[in-house]
């Protein structure tokens, strides 16, 4: 390992994982300039949802090192990042409290958010349940005694939350309409977030091996999960096309400048092989995520 801790602070902000929000908070964005570019953007619900969607993801995080720890993927096998509970430093009992502090947290904000956003008794429970199976989600993905994330459900689930949930969710939070054509940009936002998964699977395809998690490159093999992440570049590239043919929106296009860049990471997955050269292209993909959001949302504001 080349990473090592050496107090609760560092081990604790490890276990946050810093470098995963950005990711989480883009389908937040993402809803909100397509909300803005009509007209119909609320300050309040841009800030509520964006608090609740970090304080999951951190959920999420802590879950995860809490989960791989216990379930094995964490052994001295594990060649990426060293994680909190692994180390020693963070027992299982304190992450388990901080996991139920960020459950509850994410409850009451996602409250807050509901609170403002809504005036039906009908939808509001509607979405309480959205909230409590992202919370249920967050928190099984490698926790629990069945974790669907051992089964290589996770990027179903990454698809569905960080993608079609995430922004389709939010867009009616802030007009409380649809629209069936947000699915295309949905859609993109959950193949790219699929790719961030993808790539941390497939850096840590051995070890999840040993310990019997069932991910996608370990069901079909790192070749075929090369090409897979090729496919979700691709065709996250191409939704966004067709959403702006249908939508006669030319100014999303603008996010295809960030396109190279997700480009060139699908080509060093083909040419990396050991989990230190791959660790850093998990970062990489959720900022060239991020920046394809930003980009897609100026196009939209600026030719709106």
């Amino acid at each position: 390992m080349d990473i090592t801790l050496s107090n609760k602070k560092q081990a604790w902000l490890h276990a946050i994982r810093l470098r995963t929000l950005p990711l989480a908070l883009a389908s937040i964005l993402m809803a909100s300039f397509i909300a803005w570019s009509h007209g119909l953007f609320k300050w309040e619900v841009f800030a509520l949802a964006a608090l609740t969607t970090t304080l999951l993801q951190i959920l999420s995080n802590l879950a995860n090192d809490y989960g791989d720890s216990v379930h094995g993927a964490d052994s001295d096998d594990r060649e990426g990042p060293i994680r909190a509970v692994q180390s020693g430093i963070i027992q299982p009992h304190e992450m388990k409290n901080a996991m139920i502090l960020l459950g509850v947290l994410s409850f009451i904000s996602g409250i807050g958010l509901l609170y403002v956003s809504l005036d039906s008794w009908v939808i509001f429970f509607t979405f309480i349940g959205i909230g409590l199976l992202s919370i249920f989600a967050a928190v099984n993905y490698t926790s629990g005694s069945n974790p669907y994330g051992y089964m290589g459900l996770g990027d179903i689930s990454v698809f569905m939350f960080f993608g079609l949930v995430g922004v389709l969710g939010t867009y009616f939070l802030h007009t409380l309409s649809f629209s069936t054509s947000l699915l295309l940009p949905a859609i993109s936002l959950g193949f790219f977030s699929a790719s961030v998964l993808n790539i941390n699977n497939i850096r840590d395809i051995e070890s999840d091996k040993k310990a019997g998690k069932k991910s996608i490159p370990v069901r079909i093999g790192r070749k075929a999960a090369v090409r897979y992440n090729w496919a979700l570049v691709v065709l996250g590239n191409l939704s966004v096309v067709l959403f702006a043919w249908v939508e006669n929106t030319p100014g999303g296009l603008l996010a295809l400048l960030i396109s190279p860049l997700m480009i060139n990471i699908a080509v060093q997955m083909g040419k990396k092989t050991s989990s230190k050269e791959l660790d850093p292209y998990l970062k990489k993909m959720a900022i060239s995520t991020l920046f394809w959001v930003l980009a897609f949302g100026l196009g939209l504001v600026i030719f709106s």
